[in-house]
């Protein structure tokens, strides 16, 4: 996880190559194959087929001298494919050879709550081989890669291929890839592990034209006649560059002899060094696990040797992990698969993770103009604990930063911010610090950490990788109270304003020069978005609550208050409700809003409450003030103006669709309730909207075998007024699911959901799995693949857990001003459950009377 992702698809083939940030080859290399060969009666019965059933494209004639030549012969009506991310089996069975049943389990160290293991790039494939035969049959199973990063680049030159011998058996080749436009280079490498029953051998280069000096028909036929290769090629060292336009491969045999109804098990793995991480804007990073291996090319062979000699303690710990859920029988079977499943994003969405011990390199020369105001005497944010922060030890709060920046002005990784308090970035907790981690919205969008998103996806994160999940807010804290002046200009509008408004949420991260240059979506001012804002106060505070994190919660603080601050502006009337401005200034970028909407309106009131609970139990009494004051005012306008008896309408306006049916009309709700916060609403209009939704925006549509239409009018027909309207999101409706479990609507919660299970992963849906889109209409036409937002069925397990909260809120009413406290202490084996008695401030920044 965030070192660089390779796809497998079901058929075997390897596929959406992510080695370089934010570029996504999605095309199968060919070369990347297992295949088997059996030998029995002395060699008179012999089979050879490459273990990828059915028809492929790209494939030449059988007479060429590259992978075509080689034998394609599983039609694959007896091969089957399951799976469980972070495991997938396939089952050949009785492919190739009648006698031989044959099973491929794959694993990917992604294993929660250990952030060692899940950094590294790497995968294993453990062959089990069962003879159903009377006689013994020799196997023998190669695994062929090419020296390539996808797409085009294996042919672009300068490639070597080198064999190697390693500890405990474990042996194969090691490709080094000479990345083209000055990228950093990568290094693979392919291994088998040897044992008493097996022998590895390894063919360190083949090539794929008639003139290369080993062909790939060539190395096939080697295969065929003896099963494996001249041990002496181990001494054959590296190979000749290749020449552009010529394509480098190799591959490495493991065989065994496996007796009549015995059994055999072989093990591969790939894994990749790739250290060094480059944004095109000249800035590069170590990657995280180099905090573990180093950022030698040679760690590839460390990184394959650990994976086959550990794998199965992984398999242990993510049976830990997955058995409570698998074994539920209250959940059905297809939510079980899908929620685990919906993780492949966490690898497979252009995941970066970088090490925070490693500087950040500006290879180009250039140079930021975020301002800094940190040298101004101007505050915005005035909090009780200021001072106690401010004389704290903060000056290891950013490993990035150099001796020479801490001596001199205060600057950090954030170059030259505007930052109003101390600096909000990773602890010097070495438990916290888990460097710095970005995800794409998606692979078509690509924008890191884009956060409207993330406020559905980040479930995920926090119930898995909690500290991943406090550093992105930390990041996205730090951002807040920041300022980039450079002039941008907004494609749907027409105008212009600058990069970055302090006191505004970004949308994202950035593209080429990720938390630099924020805010890489230009659509839209984003600055006057309307649910960016409450959404950051939301989560942090849901991870406050979850983690019990008190240090975290002391630095994010200072942004929570700035961001409800900004949203003052936005309350023209002075009702404590916020307005949304006639345009798409929200999630829904292409779904005009007018006046007072249920999904903003929501989150705003939402976000209050939150901000007034985070201020009594850091004891800033005032602010908690303010936020209750409005969230009072701003609860009884905007039930006044948007209930309608039954639900709450789209906005508070006049147009075609201001009475339409939101799917997401209580996502200010869904987060109330994840957070243990009370709700903001009574019981029965909630229950009452969410029937609504399930009634119409679900069963409406298809019979409710699609998701949760995003609009629909009070007449049964979709809301056409714009794309999104009609799209059916996958993850709103996850999110729509997640509130109904809160509400106690498990029923109707599982039936919403399951509608994106049929729709996009059964057999007869779309096809979309492993590469969930953003959404879908009703005749099936798909946005964006490869989605961040569907991780929100993360939010579904969360209400299905016992509350996760460790935090009892305070009251939010005007009668109650007593802030209760909490235990400092966090526990990264999960979130706990709220304590049994509230117990004081663990620490010195907090002082209690008590």
């Amino acid at each position: 996880m965030g070192s660089g992702s390779i796809s497998r698809g079901f058929r075997g083939e390897f596929r959406h190559f992510q080695i370089l940030p934010g570029t996504c080859e999605t095309s199968p290399v060919m070369a990347n194959q297992f295949s088997i060969f059996i030998s029995r009666d002395g060699g008179n019965k012999k089979y050879a087929s490459v273990l990828a059933p059915g028809q492929h494209e790209g494939l030449g004639k059988s007479t060429d001298h590259g992978i075509s030549s080689w034998g394609w012969n599983l039609n694959g009506q007896h091969s089957t494919y399951h799976a469980l991310f972070p495991r997938a089996w396939t089952i050949y069975d009785g492919e190739p050879d009648p006698e031989l049943k044959i099973s491929c389990r794959q694993i990917s160290p992604f294993i929660p709550h250990n952030y060692r293991e899940s950094s590294l790039p790497t995968a294993v494939f453990v062959y089990t081989l069962v003879n159903t035969g009377k006689e013994r049959a020799k196997v023998s199973l190669l695994f062929t890669w090419a020296n390539s990063i996808g797409g085009i680049s294996h042919l672009s030159g300068n490639h070597v291929n080198e064999p190697f011998i390693g500890e405990d058996g474990v042996s194969g080749v090691l490709l080094h890839h000479k990345t083209a436009k000055n990228n950093p280079p990568v290094t693979y490498a392919i291994a088998a592990c040897e044992t008493q029953n097996v022998s590895v051998s390894v063919l360190p280069c083949f090539g794929l034209n008639e003139g290369s000096g080993v062909t790939a028909k060539n190395m096939w036929a080697t295969m065929v006649q003896d099963g494996q290769f001249d041990q002496e090629n181990y001494n054959k060292g590296p190979s000749m560059p290749s020449s552009p336009g010529e394509t480098h491969c190799a591959a490495v045999s493991a065989t065994a002899w496996v007796e009549p109804h015995g059994k055999c098990t072989v093990a591969f793995s790939v894994a990749w060094s790739s250290p060094k991480i480059k944004f095109c804007k000249g800035k590069s990073y170590n990657r995280r696990y180099t905090k573990y291996y180093g950022t030698s090319k040679m760690a590839a062979k460390d990184l394959v040797h650990d994976s086959l000699t550990n794998y199965m303690l992984w398999e242990e710990d993510i049976e830990k992990w997955q058995n409570p859920v698998l074994r539920d029988d209250g959940l059905p079977e297809w939510y079980k698969f899908t929620l685990f499943n919906e993780l492949y994003f966490l690898v497979a969405g252009g995941t970066v993770w970088i090490d925070s011990d490693s500087p950040a390199e500006n290879s180009s020369g250039i140079k930021s103009i975020i301002t800094d105001s940190t040298k101004s005497n101007k505050t915005e944010a005035s909090i009780v604990h200021r001072s106690a922060l401010n004389g704290s030890d903060t000056s290891a709060d950013d490993p990035s930063r150099s001796a020479s920046e801490e001596e001199g002005e205060e600057s950090d990784t954030f170059e030259n911010c505007t930052v109003n308090s101390k600096p909000v970035g990773p602890t010097n907790n070495d438990d916290d610090d888990v460097g710095r981690f970005l995800y794409l919205e998606g692979v078509e969008y690509i924008m890191w950490c884009t956060y409207d998103v993330h406020f559905y996806a980040s479930f995920a994160l926090l119930e898995l990788f909690p500290q991943i999940e406090l550093s992105i807010q930390r990041d996205f804290a730090k951002a807040v109270l920041s300022e980039d002046t450079r002039k941008v200009k907004f494609l749907a509008e027409g105008n212009s304003g600058i990069r970055k408004v302090k006191g505004a949420v970004p949308h994202d991260l950035g593209t080429h020069d990720p938390w630099h240059e924020m805010n890489a979506y230009n659509i839209h001012d984003t600055s006057r978005w309307k649910d960016l804002n409450p959404k950051f106060v939301l989560q942090v505070y849901r991870d406050f609550a979850a983690t019990g994190n008190l240090s975290f919660a002391a630095q994010v603080y200072p942004a929570v208050c700035a961001a409800i601050d900004y949203m003052d502006q936005f309350d023209r009337d002075n009702d404590g409700l916020i307005e949304n401005d006639g345009f798409p200034d929200q999630t829904y970028d292409t779904w005009t809003v007018h006046g007072i909407s249920a999904y903003c309106g929501s989150l705003w009131l939402a976000a209050l409450q939150a901000a007034a609970a985070m201020a009594l139990q850091l004891g800033d009494q005032s602010f908690a003030d303010k936020c209750t004051h409005k969230f009072i005012k701003g609860k009884a306008v905007f039930e006044e103006k948007l209930w309608n008896g039954e639900y709450f309408n789209y906005d508070s306006g006049s147009s075609g669709n201001s009475k339409s049916i939101q799917a997401d009309q209580l996502a200010g709700q869904w987060y109330t309730a994840a957070s243990g916060l009370p709700d903001l609403f009574s019981g029965e209009k909630i229950s009452s909207a969410l029937q609504k939704i399930y009634d119409f925006n679900v069963m409406k549509v298809r019979g409710g075998r699609m998701g949760a239409v995003n609009g629909m009018h009070p007449n049964g027909k979709v809301d056409e007024t714009c794309m999104q309207s009609r799209e059916i999101w996958t993850g709103v409706t996850y999110g729509a699911a997640a509130t109904m479990i809160h509400a106690g609507m498990k029923e109707q919660a599982f039936a919403t959901a399951e509608g994106i299970f049929t729709a996009g992963w059964s057999e007869e849906g779309f096809g979309y799995a492993f590469q969930t889109p953003e959404g879908w209409t009703m005749d099936g036409h798909f946005r964006s693949l490869i989605y961040m937002r569907p991780l929100s069925i993360w939010g579904m397990q969360w209400a299905l857990s016992t509350s996760k909260t460790i935090l009892k809120p305070p009251q939010i009413n005007l009668m109650d001003r007593t802030p209760h406290t909490v235990n400092s202490s966090h526990n990264e084996a999960g979130v706990k459950k709220i304590a049994a008695k509230a117990k004081c401030f663990g620490n010195a920044v907090f002082h209690c009377s008590c």
